[in-house]
């Protein structure tokens, strides 16, 4: 099934007929329509009547179709459809957007079709459909209790948005097909994988997941980790909040039955990390990191440990569940330790790419789940980042990707005389705005780049009255020490300009309330904002910094801006970019030049050398050697890579980084 229909009803001979006409038509129209027998917001519904559909499709009435014979049990079915949809309307305060049924009993619901006579799902749609923005935006908020798909009612307000950002802020979410059958299927598998491009939902997707078991298993343990820090503060920040506004009523028992924290840990705190409690848990050894100890190594001794404790395999579970986000930033040794420790089930949820220039974006391993479309991210930005990332507008790509695995990255694709013709399809988030939204900039300044960033502020401001410090994120893409110092720089600007606060966090750590949040490419994974700048001295075609590119303009859900010197030759900015996002904006398409077999084979030889697999500790001693560097300064070097969060950055990147340091070690230039 596609990601436009979702079936939950059970299908039969009395219904099997309409279920198809309305799954042909979803899928060939690219049409959202689920349909349901029972309100799967929770488990409790159930109804003596089971002759019954329930239709569901935004900008269209619902439609409670009887295909039966016993119309006084039906009128009794629809009533307490209704009536249940009060009560969890009333659970979530939707009520005060949506008043009493009667309100809207009759203009949002029709129970009134015959459904044998339901030949032509176009005429069925068109005699449901809805005019009025009111209305529309009434049919959502019931849609979205239907199938679970809880909005924050705070968010939403009653109010038609007026600005773009209100408009995509108050859009309310509702699951695809896709997702939905995440929630509330059954896989029987042990392990259930989730792929898909950053900003398709499957963080949040984990998070629906983990309140379900919380409640219906009130003996497990779970553990939701990830590999970054500050994405698992964000994370531990964001369960409570989340079980509070789906009204969990159970309280959250931290380290006892529910964890969240990074992968890692540290020895002084056994709850500090999953692999932590692991060791603590079996009473193996803990090894920290060091520069001979990857965290690969350190689970591959742990699961030896514990095999050789537990020889027969008869070892207590240290969980119930787990959850694992952005997976690719293991590699299996951390699964099959999870795999051991872990009574029942592992969610593992990750990125297609966990660089663009992975060698595989289709992995050996097919996911349960792949989420084609990015939900946080309007397509046109999407596509120009994955056109700058890969070089796909310059003349020698960087990065080639065959026709499955545009299609798995969520494109449509069509070959015409050796050229790739990719789309994205539209996402109701962004239906509401103009044609011509702006969602990606490209700013080549000659004035300072402080002065610069204070005018993109001040733009957005006057666009958007209601925005916030917080909607806006600043990211440096160059890895040079100077950047430290231009965000000083931005910060003392914004703070005399506009009275803004600002937060680094490259020093907090995490993302603070009401503040600017400036940051190198190192700390912003998982964070995403309305709107993001993103600055750089001048476009190089190392394959970390091109990834960090197009990780960095995605992390908008409303418009990046991509600032650059005005220099030309300095700046790194081609006529094949800026063309090549015109076009994108014009026509919401990209065109491709399919390269050679000779050239594809080139650009392979080109990024294979990035997949060298090879510890920090060697890289660095590696790049030590090349640059004769004297075995004093190794140690401080070394050090100075793990404060900065450079263990998994690439030799060209820590190349530099170690070059730069020398000049302040010795205090002249190599």
């Amino acid at each position: 099934m596609s990601s436009y229909f979702y079936l939950q009803a059970e299908k039969n001979t009395s219904n099997a007929d309409l279920i198809d006409l309305l799954q042909n038509y979803s899928e060939e129209n690219q049409i959202l329509i689920y349909v349901i027998d029972r309100p799967l917001t929770d488990q409790k519904y159930s109804y003596h009547y089971t002759n019954a559909l329930i239709v569901l499709s935004p900008k269209n009435k619902i439609a409670i179709l009887d295909y039966g014979d016993n119309k006084d049990q039906f009128e009794d079915y629809v009533d307490d459809v209704i009536a249940d949809i009060w009560s969890i309307s009333d659970k979530y305060l939707y009520k005060e957007i949506l008043g009493r049924p009667r309100k809207w009993r009759t203009t949002l619901i029709d129970s009134e079709f015959n459904s044998t006579e339901i030949n032509d799902v176009s005429e069925f749609l068109n005699d449901l459909s809805l005019n009025t923005d009111e209305d529309i935006k009434k049919l959502d908020l019931l849609i979205s209790l239907f199938i679970g798909s809880i909005n924050d009612i705070d968010r939403v307000k009653e109010d038609v948005p007026k600005t773009t950002l209100d408009k995509v802020k108050q859009k309310i979410q509702l699951f695809d097909g896709d997702q939905t059958r995440f929630i509330y299927g059954n896989l029987d598998h042990r392990k259930i994988r989730i792929q898909g491009l950053s900003g398709t939902g499957k963080t949040e997707l984990l998070l629906h997941k983990l309140k379900d078991l919380y409640i219906n298993d009130s003996e497990s343990k779970i553990f939701f980790t990830c590999h970054n820090k500050i994405l698992a503060d964000n994370l531990k920040k964001r369960i409570p909040n989340f079980f509070n506004f789906m009204k969990v009523e159970q309280q959250i028992e931290w380290d006892s039955r529910l964890w969240c924290n990074n992968a890692w840990g540290s020895n002084s705190y056994p709850n500090s990390g999953a692999y932590r409690y692991i060791s603590h848990f079996y009473k193996i050894p803990f090894y920290s990191w060091s520069f001979q100890m990857s965290f690969s190594k350190a689970c591959e001794l742990a699961i030896n440990d514990i095999k050789e404790k537990f020889p027969e395999g008869d070892h207590k579970r240290a969980f119930t569940y787990m959850f694992i986000d952005e997976s690719q930033d293991f590699d299996e040794n951390f699964f099959e330790l999870c795999d051991l420790v872990t009574e029942k089930r592992i969610y593992i949820a990750g990125d297609i790419f966990q660089s663009i220039f992975d060698e595989k974006i289709s992995g050996t391993i097919e996911p349960n789940f792949l989420l084609g479309k990015c939900y946080r991210t309007d397509p046109k930005t999407l596509m120009f980042a994955h056109g700058l990332g890969m070089g796909l507008f310059e003349e020698s790509k960087l990065r080639w990707l065959e026709e499955k695995e545009w299609k798995d990255c969520g494109y449509n694709v069509e070959i015409k005389d050796s050229h790739y013709h990719l789309r994205r399809e539209p996402l109701r988030r962004f239906e509401d705005l103009d044609d011509e939204f702006e969602s990606i900039r490209i700013i080549e300044t000659g004035k300072s780049l402080p002065a610069t960033v204070v005018e993109i502020i001040n733009e957005i401001r006057e666009e958007n009255e209601t925005v916030q410090p917080d909607d806006i994120g600043i990211i440096l893409l160059d890895k040079s020490k100077h950047i430290f110092k231009l965000a000083d720089l931005i910060e003392y600007k914004i703070e005399k300009d506009i009275g803004w606060n600002v937060n680094k966090a490259y020093d907090s750590k995490e993302k603070i309330h009401n503040t600017v949040l400036i940051s190198n490419r190192n700390n912003v994974k998982g964070l995403e904002f309305p709107f993001v700048i993103c600055i750089t001295q001048s476009i190089s075609n190392n394959p970390s910094y091109r990834n960090s590119l197009y990780t960095m303009l995605t992390r908008s859900f409303i418009k990046s801006f991509l600032v650059t010197q005005e220099d030309v030759l300095f700046s790194g900015l081609t006529d094949g970019m800026k063309s090549g996002l015109e076009h994108i904006v014009k026509y919401q398409e990209m065109i491709i030049e399919e390269p050679s077999e000779e050239e594809k084979a080139n650009i392979r030889t080109r990024f294979k050398s990035n997949l060298r697999k090879i510890s920090h500790y060697d890289l660095m001693v590696e790049i030590f050697e090349e640059l004769k560097i004297e075995k004093k300064y190794h140690q401080k070097l070394l050090v100075a890579t793990q404060q900065m969060d450079m263990i998994d950055t690439d030799k060209h990147t820590l190349r530099e980084f170690i070059l730069d340091n020398m000049k302040y070690l010795k205090g002249r230039v190599l």
